[in-house]
């Protein structure tokens, strides 16, 4: 199996490079290219995810429906869809771009995350059968609730996705999404 490789970027977001992802997160993380995406059933309930016990980072930690890296020379809205359907057998429709310039650093057991990190917001299909090395549990929550539960100073969610909401709500845009 081909190593995961990331795209590594300058502080402008411009490409400056590949590495090898398990090269990448560590103590002195390097900003790199990710993705989140949040996938919507089709009764406009929220797929919530808890990272695997096993993960390096943030092990056990509830968040968005996934999160990853493109390829290099790989489409954002494809990396998407390969991560949801390897992670959680999904197949994603309508993949829309709703923070396209999110970056954000975080720390997690001596591993840092460091990325510009588009969000996407999308229509999943299917119930999920997920990868038990990337997902320990699942569940769909009604975004109002999920809000809720980013916004409590004692929030058990991902600090990624408790930025995420922030600036989602700002602007309305999951609920435009919803109602679009």
């Amino acid at each position: 199996m081909a190593e995961e490789m990331v795209v590594l970027l300058g502080e402008d977001g411009t490409p400056v490079g590949t590495e090898r992802k398990d090269r990448v997160h560590g103590a002195d993380t390097p900003l790199h290219l990710a993705f989140s995406c949040y996938g919507f059933d089709a009764e406009g309930r929220l797929l919530v995810t808890r990272r695997a016990a096993s993960k390096r980072a943030f092990p056990g930690v509830w968040t968005n429906t996934c999160c990853g890296h493109p390829a290099p020379g790989e489409f954002m809205e494809a990396a998407v869809a390969r991560r949801l359907d390897s992670e959680l057998g999904i197949r994603a429709v309508g993949l829309v771009c709703a923070l396209p310039t999110f970056r954000y650093r975080a720390e997690s057991n001596g591993v840092v995350e460091h990325e510009i990190c588009p969000v996407f917001l999308g229509w999943v299909a299917g119930e999920p059968e997920p990868d038990a090395e990337e997902v320990g549990e699942y569940g769909w929550v009604d975004w109002d609730a999920y809000v809720a539960r980013a916004e409590r100073e004692d929030s058990d969610l991902s600090p990624w996705s408790r930025l995420q909401v922030a600036q989602l709500q700002r602007w309305g845009l999951v609920e435009r999404f919803l109602n679009g």
